[in-house]
């Protein structure tokens, strides 16, 4: 079993910042990708950012040059540093990761961007 535990989310004003975490434990032999993705009321869940276990890095469009991610190998952790948030930015974010092309999904954690 693969578990998924997110922290970090909560209530930010305009051009505040925010630092969400993720950390896997469960019967995880490797991780190939770690990652957020988002969903605000009535939209798509759309791509935050991806890192993979090599390193290599992919970010939504809107949140190039605001967002950072980051992964440690050692204890099967993600973060992801939000800086400048916009109301925009209101959504349940989840954790997912890969492992050997299964996707597992976290249970979201609330991001409310508002003054």
């Amino acid at each position: 079993q693969v578990q998924l535990v997110e922290s970090g989310g909560g209530l930010v004003q305009p051009g505040g910042s925010l630092r969400l975490s993720c950390s896997a434990s469960g019967n995880i032999p490797r991780i190939n990708r770690m990652g957020w993705y988002r969903q605000a009321p009535g939209k798509e869940r759309e791509l935050v950012a991806l890192i993979s276990d090599g390193g290599n890095i992919n970010y939504g469009d809107s949140m190039k040059g605001r967002f950072s991610i980051s992964r440690d190998n050692v204890d099967n952790t993600v973060h992801l540093q939000m800086n400048s948030l916009q109301p925009e930015d209101t959504a349940v974010y989840y954790c997912a990761i890969e492992i050997y092309y299964t996707n597992y999904w976290g249970q979201g954690t609330q991001v409310t961007v508002s003054s």
